[in-house]
């Protein structure tokens, strides 16, 4: 299988590229700037672009058979549509090229499911983020593809656990945070199994 990842030398991304490998893998990294790809391997290919660039995008989903989105946006929590437009740049590619599995990771909130008055700050905080990443997925939904869309709590730089939860409906119970090795791992293991097809996932330890 042939994987594609948009976002691979963020934390989550860079966790992605790195696991997907050691399950045998073959996986591009799509990067603005290939010196930050430190990681080696034989099934490693690395395409220098822009996600923000229609052609590029496309020109580098030619040929895969699964997309993965961990983009984020340099925005932090001011408005930004940057989340939507590259995502709109990603499915148009998928559609021409006629690839039709997609992960992409989104954030706990987008449907405002995290419960408790701190459930509330946090998504009235992160309300511009929450609301661009809700757009992209909105977009996805809407073309026909095979999607998974993951919704990680908080990220940590914690050590890989290998222990946690997963809701379709609304945030495991009573956990806050995830470390992104963990998300980075429920990725990986959605890229085969059926069970997570056209299903949005939240996931905590």
């Amino acid at each position: 299988m042939k994987v594609i990842v948009f976002g691979s030398t963020g934390g989550v991304g860079r966790q992605v590229v790195k696991q997907a490998l050691e399950k045998g893998f073959e996986v591009t990294a799509f990067v603005r700037t290939p010196s930050k790809m430190e990681l080696k391997h034989e099934k490693l290919h690395v395409i220098q672009g822009d996600a923000f660039n229609k052609k590029e995008v496309s020109a580098a989903i030619a040929g895969h058979d699964v997309v993965v989105s961990c983009l984020g946006s340099s925005k932090g929590m001011k408005k930004s549509t940057e989340l939507e437009e590259m995502t709109k740049n990603i499915v148009d590619g998928m559609k021409k090229h006629h690839v039709k599995r997609i992960i992409y990771t989104a954030s706990a909130g987008i449907d405002g499911e995290i419960p408790g008055i701190s459930g509330k700050m946090v998504m009235q905080m992160l309300k511009h983020a929450l609301a661009d990443h809700r757009n992209a997925v909105n977009y996805i939904k809407s073309n026909e593809l095979s999607y998974t869309i993951v919704r990680p709590m908080g990220l940590t730089n914690d050590p890989f656990t290998g222990k946690y939860r997963e809701a379709k409906e609304g945030v495991p119970k009573n956990s806050r945070t995830i470390p992104r090795a963990d998300v980075a791992h429920f990725i990986v293991k959605a890229l085969t199994d059926e069970q997570y097809e056209n299903a949005s996932i939240a996931i905590a330890t």
